[in-house]
């Protein structure tokens, strides 16, 4: 095995001159410089960023520093690609390995890798623990080995996947290659598992701050899920790109189809789907502009498209966790994004079923449902819901100002006696029956399914008549989530749970919040380019950049954020640039882009000024 040798020592300027130079950024944001210098200098680390936090620098630029190849080890085949274009596109020499290649350009790159001429390669875990790929990992100079998506690794994380736990081998057979395991979600036993698994005890633990202070987060009951949806996409996001997440493939389906009939261009994307029809739909939502994908979960980690100004969930996801990586997929550019959430307490009773009757262990089991606890408490609470989130993952921010309950603070009341009543009738009811049933029967419904059962005649029956079925409905989300109740995983049925029965017993006193009644809301930040242009003037140059970036995107076959991301235009269009070196001053334009692309935009900005 050849181990990798360290450079000479670099000047403490070398990094810096390779941000700047080479991906066109003025300064390293939060931890990265220190995360960089400690894996230059040889060292093991396990970083923590918030998605669009810059996690990828932090192995890059160590990669570039290093003597060897950067080993990247991603279970992203399908966008492998685009990260090997985008890397290109700024002059580094960059490959990836993986079965959507042929077999001669993968022998090809092997060759180069040892003949030194490759700074990264990219490689899903299955290909990398093949032999002949470890066989050339033990010939080939190695600068470093990057596991993304770390997660991945660990049996708590949100999306397991087996084939990282044996990544255990690298640390046995290149004790001495730096080792980095990168995510942007995982909770304290998450992170203590990665750990572990990876054996990077030996490393430095580098926790960024979690907040995305540009998404604004709302969560809203479901109540009509549809209307619901089409009146957030119209009012905010008619002219955007956004993922629309859904529980289910036919959901997913239906939804995307009915998108299309309200004159949207929205494409389906699940596991159920042929391979090649899924990655024609990945390209044109890389690709192109106002792409809604509505998928599953099988989509979206590491996409790297910069301007997906929303993210909006049909369906409660598993926990905060995968809510967080999935809604961080919005506004990685740091431009203002949004996340909507429409929730109802039957998503939490599929989500139990899912955990109940899967394989897993009883230990992690009961894990899962700590996880989904936590995520309806996210969902019913009356405080900061920025708050909430960061809390979960050990961080703390003031009331953020950019959620719907800090806009809107919902109004509260003394929910004591209304929550005995529902779980009194919870209970005379014998815990079988969904919520819309016990509703019927607080309300004193006089329908053959009540009457049928002679639940007409116990003491609950009509004592809530004094609510509607929108504020039971709401009532039971909050006992679910305040885990007084829990829904049957089987049937669906309402029961008490040993809290819920305490609290019958104990009589102590609840604030509940009020159902939304239709009362007007503040409206979300404008959109991007609204809050950040004076005049129509400046509008049209940035869409006349738009424009020239769309066409040198589709000449090359790369999506247009490859060229230039919607914030180096935005820049443009605020400095007006009229020379190369003054180009060269704006925020993403490095070398290698200030040759490839200045004289075409200086072109479009000197006509329009």
């Amino acid at each position: 095995m050849t181990d990798t040798l360290l450079h000479s020592p670099v000047s403490p300027d070398s990094a810096l001159e390779i941000l700047q130079k080479t991906y066109g950024f003025d300064h390293f944001r939060g931890a990265q410089a220190e995360v960089i210098d400690h894996v230059t200098c040889g060292g093991h680390a396990f970083v923590l960023m918030p998605t669009g936090g810059g996690k990828s620098l932090c192995y890059q630029i160590p990669s570039l520093l290093r003597n060897g190849v950067g080993v990247v080890i991603s279970p992203l085949i399908a966008l492998m690609q685009n990260q090997v274009d985008a890397l290109r596109q700024l002059g580094i020499r960059a490959a990836a390995v993986n079965s959507t290649i042929s077999g001669g350009d993968i022998a090809e790159t092997k060759n180069a890798v040892l003949r030194g001429e490759v700074d990264l390669v990219y490689v899903a875990p299955e290909r990398l623990l093949m032999d002949d790929f470890m066989h050339l990992l033990d010939e080939a100079p190695i600068a470093l080995f990057a596991i993304d998506e770390a997660h991945c690794v660990s049996q708590w994380g949100h999306d397991f996947r087996p084939h990282y736990k044996q990544l255990s081998v690298l640390a046995e057979r290149y004790p001495s290659v730096p080792r980095m395991a990168l995510t942007a979600t995982a909770d304290a036993p998450t992170r203590r598992d990665i750990i572990d698994c990876l054996k990077l005890e030996d490393g430095q633990s580098f926790i960024a701050g979690f907040d995305r202070p540009n998404i604004h987060y709302s969560i809203v009951g479901k109540n009509n899920a549809r209307a619901q949806m089409l009146s957030f996409i119209r009012e905010h996001h008619a002219q955007d790109s956004g993922i629309v997440y859904c529980l289910s493939r036919k959901l997913t389906e239906e939804t995307a189809a009915w998108l299309c009939g309200e004159g949207f261009t929205a494409l389906p994307y699940h596991a159920g789907m042929a391979a090649d029809m899924r990655k024609k739909h990945l390209e044109r939502f890389l690709q192109e502009e106002k792409i809604i994908i509505v998928a599953t979960i099988a989509f979206g980690m590491g996409i790297d498209k910069p301007d997906v100004r929303f993210v909006a969930h049909m369906t409660i996801p598993k926990n905060i966790e995968a809510y967080y990586q999935e809604t961080g997929r919005a506004g990685r550019d740091g431009l203002p994004a949004s996340a909507l959430m429409i929730y109802g307490a039957q998503d939490a009773a599929m989500q139990r079923n899912f955990v109940e009757t899967s394989s897993a262990s009883e230990a992690q089991k009961r894990i899962e449902h700590q996880k989904l606890n936590a995520l309806l408490g996210l969902c019913e609470t009356a405080g900061c819901r920025r708050q909430v989130i960061l809390d979960y993952f050990g961080d703390s921010c003031a009331p953020c100002g950019n959620c719907d309950t800090c806009l809107n603070p919902p109004e509260t009341f003394d929910g004591t006696v209304v929550a005995q009543k529902a779980l009194s009738a919870v209970y005379r009811t014998d815990q079988r029956f969904g919520t819309g049933y016990v509703t019927d029967v607080l309300r004193g419904k006089e329908n053959a399914r009540i009457l049928g059962f002679g639940h007409e005649k116990i003491s609950v029956y009509g004592i809530g008549a004094d609510f509607s079925a929108a504020e039971w409905q709401a009532v039971f989300r909050q006992l679910i989530a305040l885990n007084l109740l829990k829904v049957d995983a089987q049937y669906g049925g309402l029961q008490l749970t040993q809290a819920g029965l305490d609290f019958l017993k104990e009589k102590k006193t609840l604030r509940l919040r009020k159902a939304e009644k239709g009362k007007k809301r503040k409206t979300l930040r404008k959109a991007a380019a609204e809050q950040s242009f004076a005049d129509e003037v400046d509008i049209a140059l940035f869409n006349d950049l738009k424009a020239v970036r769309t066409e040198l995107a589709r000449k090359q076959g790369v999506p247009p954020y490859v060229i230039f991301h919607d914030k180096t235009l935005q820049d443009m269009v605020l400095l007006k640039p009229d020379t190369m070196e003054s180009m060269a001053m704006v925020h993403g334009v490095g070398a290698s882009k200030l040759d490839k692309y200045g004289p075409a935009f200086l072109g479009v900005i000197r006509k329009a000024v």
